[in-house]
């Protein structure tokens, strides 16, 4: 069964910051205190063990250490941490190991000490160029600050690095996103991440929102930034995600093709193929992680139950991740990754292929240029 399973990653998610951003709804804390002690890495070791027997003898071909902000953990914890995970379970000779870090965390020789632990690949929380946004979003760098941080990347040798940037900022325009794509090519990053700021449930923003660009700025923002991406060398392979030939974010790709995923941590979710299409089963862990650290030392379980996705919602759950894709995906990865034969969504294929949302060359369905503008409406097309 082993060889009709997908790759394999591993998530470890690092849930604390120096401070909430207030359009962030991910899993993250005010860290209370200078750094984070060991405990959590401990805690990390003893919640891969629990995972072990989903893992077996699969390769883990890429390892993302996400936040909150990862970049708060020593380089020595990191270590320590890699260490012990490749003395347990089988790593590809040449995994992806990717780092989120905030550039207002990295000292002088950080990265170097990253890169002896073992990560190769770095995403930097650039976000914007501009020192009154950056102010806006509650970021605690400056413009300057990632500038120093991909020098010393680039001292350490890391060449593969990423920059996240958003669009549509409070009170941007057309030519300050721009002016933030230039800046950001300028320092020859690998890889671009350009996403649009969202005002997300439960987050400041959402409960005092500020004035946003409307819709038709932030498309015509959208597609300039994409033009000027191109231009600069930037391949446009999935929503917002921009690379240089060869630099696609090889833990993402494994997600948007609906591969395998393990995940530890505090609020980890989790995606393991067992005995497709029957057993691929979803988990999470504990969201707090002060509960997540007690259930651990308690030597109780952090996960409540391995939740099987049913057959039936399994087409639009490979949808949902695939279609990101400006390649798309072949019928045979389909049939690869969910158990099922791709007749079971031949209809609602035809279906979209006739409203002009996605279309079909030898195999490799993907969506077309307006599919990729109505995105959710070509999901929808595949929901149970």
């Amino acid at each position: 069964m082993t060889e009709r399973l997908p790759p394999l990653a591993l998530y470890v998610h690092m849930p604390w910051c120096v401070r909430k951003c207030p359009y962030c709804d991910f899993n993250s804390h005010a860290l209370k205190g200078d750094r984070p002690d060991g405990s959590y890495i401990d805690a990390l070791i003893r919640d891969f063990d629990s995972e072990l027997p989903m893992i077996g003898t699969r390769p883990i071909d890429t390892v993302f250490f996400g936040g909150g902000t990862p970049s708060l953990f020593e380089p020595a914890q990191i270590a320590r941490l890699l260490e012990a995970l490749r003395l347990r379970a089988n790593f590809a000779p040449a995994a992806e190991v990717t780092l989120e870090a905030n550039p207002g965390t990295i000292e002088r020789g950080r990265f170097a000490g990253y890169r002896d632990a073992g990560v190769n690949r770095v995403s930097l929380g650039a976000q914007t160029f501009s020192g009154e946004a950056l102010g806006v979003l509650g970021r605690i760098h400056t413009p300057d600050d990632t500038r120093r941080a991909v020098a010393e990347l680039g001292e350490a040798g890391i060449a593969n690095f990423n920059l996240d940037l958003m669009y549509a900022l409070p009170n941007q325009t057309v030519d300050g996103a721009l002016a933030d794509v230039a800046a950001a090519c300028a320092l020859r990053p690998a890889h671009i991440s350009h996403y649009q700021l969202t005002l997300e449930p439960g987050t400041a923003f959402h409960a005092r929102p500020p004035v946003l660009p409307d819709e038709d700025a932030a498309f015509l923002m959208q597609t300039e930034c994409q033009s000027l991406l191109a231009h600069c060398g930037y391949v446009h392979y999935e929503v917002s995600a921009y690379a240089r030939a060869g630099a696609e974010c090889r833990h993402n790709l494994n997600y948007w093709g609906f591969g395998d995923y393990v995940g530890i941590g505090a609020g980890a979710h989790g995606k393991v193929s067992l005995e497709m299409p029957d057993r691929i089963v979803r988990s999470a862990k504990p969201l707090n992680p002060r509960e997540y650290l007690r259930r651990v030392a308690a030597g109780e379980a952090v996960i409540g139950e391995r939740v099987p996705i049913e057959n039936r919602l399994l087409p639009f759950e490979f949808m949902l991740n695939a279609l990101r894709l400006n390649g798309g995906f072949r019928g045979a990865d389909f049939e690869a990754r969910t158990g099922l034969d791709l007749q079971r969504v031949a209809s609602a294929l035809e279906t979209a292929r006739s409203r002009g949302l996605i279309e079909v060359s030898s195999d490799r369905w993907r969506p077309t240029e307006l599919g990729r503008r109505f995105l959710n409406d070509l999901m929808a097309g595949f929901l149970a």
